[in-house]
């Protein structure tokens, strides 16, 4: 270990839904370690901005317009970016949403779009990526942006947490069938991170249902953008050389509360509190 362990240099990421929040979060921290990015989006214009805030930084970028909902268009964007790049090392499968709504409220056409986008988009890249870094013979790393919602019940999002949920399992999985070709791969779970999406919504809230979010995570804040995607960075680095199969929970502690929470005269933590 040194001080270029962190480093990224000479390495090429691809990142799914790259082009805003976290994807592309991940892809501006990935460069500032000194990596090259491929990423794909729906939005042109996002991706085009990213795209070139990344080449402001000095470094590479290759920005693919491309649904993940299609699984030939995701694997023809990894081959595009492995023959334009030469190598490809890091895969960050990142692209997923939900609605809130009841699963009996769920027509079909719903659920299987949410499991097309949070789950098959991450199984079409995850093949595609890990063969073209077999090819290459350097090993590489997979991290999958799960959420906490996988490990735990999220009444109104049952879809999305499931797919959630099967993302972890297929990390680890994975982990031990990647395992001889030093492909290492983990999963993320993070909760309340402050994307611009997000706090856009958190905006439109009443400051008591604020106040009661705070007081639910341990940390007593939302987390920033880069303290998730500096997380990605050191899974793919040096730093987590003898790391695989990990799902960590980028939270703020709120998978270690389960339900504890600050009163709101910030007494001592106790359960169900008003």
């Amino acid at each position: 270990m040194n001080d270029n362990t962190i480093r990224l240099d000479g390495k090429v990421a691809f990142i799914t839904a790259g082009a805003n929040g976290l994807g592309a979060g991940t892809a501006l921290h990935i460069a500032r370690c000194g990596g090259d990015v491929a990423f794909v989006d729906i939005d042109a214009d996002g991706g085009e901005r990213t795209a070139a805030q990344v080449r402001a930084l000095g470094r590479r970028a290759l920005f693919i317009e491309a649904d993940v909902l299609h699984v030939s268009r995701i694997e023809a964007a990894v081959r595009q970016a492995a023959d334009r790049f030469g190598r490809l090392d890091i895969l960050v499968n990142n692209a997923g949403g939900t609605r809130q709504g009841t699963f009996m409220g769920q027509p079909e056409r719903s659920w299987r779009k949410l499991i097309d986008l949070n789950f098959v988009s991450m199984l079409a890249a995850t093949q595609a990526a890990a063969a073209v870094m077999i090819e290459g013979g350097r090993g590489g790393t997979i991290v999958n942006i799960a959420s906490s919602e996988g490990l735990r019940a999220a009444p109104g999002y049952a879809v999305y947490a499931a797919c959630k949920a099967a993302m972890v399992s297929f990390t680890r999985t994975m982990a031990l069938e990647l395992s001889e070709h030093r492909i290492h791969v983990h999963a993320l779970a993070p909760d309340m991170i402050a994307t611009a999406g997000l706090k856009r919504f958190t905006e439109s809230l009443h400051p008591e249902v604020n106040a009661a979010r705070d007081r639910y995570i341990p940390l007593g804040r939302m987390g920033d953008v880069e303290e998730l995607t500096s997380v990605v960075v050191f899974l793919a680095s040096g730093m987590a050389s003898y790391l695989t199969g990990v799902t960590l929970p980028v939270d703020g502690g709120t998978l270690a509360s389960s339900g504890w929470s600050r009163a709101k005269d910030g007494q001592p933590w106790a359960l169900y509190h008003p």
